[in-house]
């Protein structure tokens, strides 16, 4: 049984009456007092008594399976009066707050054998799996004053999916990776590409390229100069990148107001929608200890769609990454010579020991890039030496900025190259340094 705002009020109109009779009749105040506070025991249990159970209602969901971070979507609650007696009350969703609910309570007034759909609009505040278990339904008397109260089990839930803000930047890598293809502009030689066609050598070009055999099968008059055939090249497809997430400690850390995992997985898309154009095959892991999301053998737009889904539930793990076991998984995933990106934090030199005493067994098959979340706060800093305050922040973040400066070199003697950035900046960084090593033949 519960009361509502009514019975208060209810309460507070006997006592004027009571003061009143009180004052005419002294010796009658405390037996007149407590007769009014029976009746309105009284009359609160048998509004209650009154009131329609709430189990008579039957409750179905419609939910959208998927959503993605940052948009809305509408919840649609169908409930069924399944009782003869009319019900009024109030209904209450309980979605996690995360679920971002814009209205959790709801009036209903349902007449006995018909049913009504409550609409309910959700904006996700987090990424990962929304859920709702039940509704709390609060049935009200003739008079309002008190009902019934109960819990209805009627689960649901919805996926969150990663915003991918990043793939505004993807047109343009698109354009560039046009241009590198021979599309819209010329074939490039370099070392490692493909071999595309051949044509007659003109001014310019590279020596190296001239193809002799051709030369020698072209044949000329015997007054004509001999014409020259040079080989075209194109950058090479249908090639490995294996993209490793950490998602151990360090990834939890919150950059600019977003976790660091969440700025790898924007980078982490972007990469794949370029790379996946261009022709060449991705593989995601994301790894700690054990591997907690994996997206092999998909491409062009089914790869995305799995690797959202796959990155939907994965929260950070409050542990060390175990970075001794991921060239035993880089290499399940790709057998030969492959493009190996490793999204993690360079911040703390102790916390980057294990993937540096890991680097040289991947730098000896694959092409390595390190790629890490800035703290833009950090170079703010660096400059705002206006009081005591900001000089100690400011020699904070020097020390910060000079760790990463000390693992980014000793990354780089081991034959890898780093890539860093602020959450906005990296995703594209990354992009432009794959297309980068694309045009240099070095993947």
């Amino acid at each position: 049984m519960v009361v509502t705002g009514r019975f208060v009020t209810f309460v507070a109109v006997g006592v004027v009456p009571v003061v009143v009779f009180g004052a005419l009749a002294p010796s009658a105040a405390g037996p007149v007092l407590v007769a009014w506070l029976l009746l309105c025991i009284a009359v609160v249990v048998v509004d209650a008594l009154l009131a329609p159970r709430p189990s008579t209602l039957k409750l179905s969901r419609v939910l959208p399976a998927r959503v993605r971070l940052g948009e809305s979507v509408t919840a649609e609650l169908v409930v069924t009066n399944t009782g003869r007696r009319r019900l009024r009350g109030v209904l209450r969703d309980a979605w996690q707050p995360s679920a971002g609910a814009s209205l959790s309570r709801q009036g209903i007034d349902l007449p006995g054998g018909e049913r009504r759909m409550l609409t309910l609009r959700l904006t996700p505040l987090r990424r990962g799996e929304r859920r709702v278990e039940f509704v709390v339904v609060r049935s009200l008397g003739p008079l309002g004053i008190a009902g019934r109260q109960a819990r209805i089990d009627a689960p649901g839930r919805i996926r969150v999916l990663p915003p991918f803000t990043s793939r505004k930047h993807l047109p343009s890598r698109l354009a560039r990776l046009r241009e590198l293809d021979g599309r819209t502009a010329v074939m490039v030689r370099g070392q490692g590409t493909e071999f595309d066609s051949l044509r007659e050598y003109v001014r310019g070009d590279d020596v190296r390229s001239i193809d002799w055999r051709a030369t020698a099968r072209q044949g000329s008059p015997v007054d004509a100069p001999q014409r020259l055939m040079v080989r075209t090249w194109r950058p090479e497809r249908d090639r490995r990148v294996v993209i490793v997430v950490d998602s151990a400690r360090t990834s939890a850390a919150r950059v600019d107001d977003e976790p660091r995992i969440d700025t790898a997985f924007e980078a982490s898309l972007l990469l794949a929608a370029l790379a996946s154009h261009a022709g060449d095959r991705v593989d995601l892991l994301v790894w700690d200890r054990r591997v907690r999301g994996r997206v092999q053998g998909a491409a062009g737009a089914e790869l995305l769609s799995r690797m959202v889904d796959a990155m939907a539930p994965i929260e950070p793990e409050l542990i060390e990454a175990d970075w001794a076991g991921v060239p035993a998984l880089v290499r399940q995933a790709a057998s030969g010579h492959a493009l190996v990106v490793l999204i993690t934090s360079i911040e703390a030199p102790g916390a980057a020991s294990g993937m540096l005493a890991m680097l040289p067994q991947l730098t000896r098959r694959h092409r390595v890039l390190v790629a890490s979340v800035t703290d833009p706060t950090a170079l703010r800093s660096v400059g705002d030496r206006h009081d005591l305050e900001g000089v100690y922040r400011a020699a904070s973040a020097e020390r910060a900025l000079l760790d990463v400066a000390r693992v980014s070199a000793a990354i780089r003697r081991l034959g890898a190259d780093v890539v860093t950035g602020s959450p906005a900046d990296l995703p594209p960084a990354l992009a432009d340094r794959y297309i980068a090593l694309k045009a240099a033949g070095q993947l």
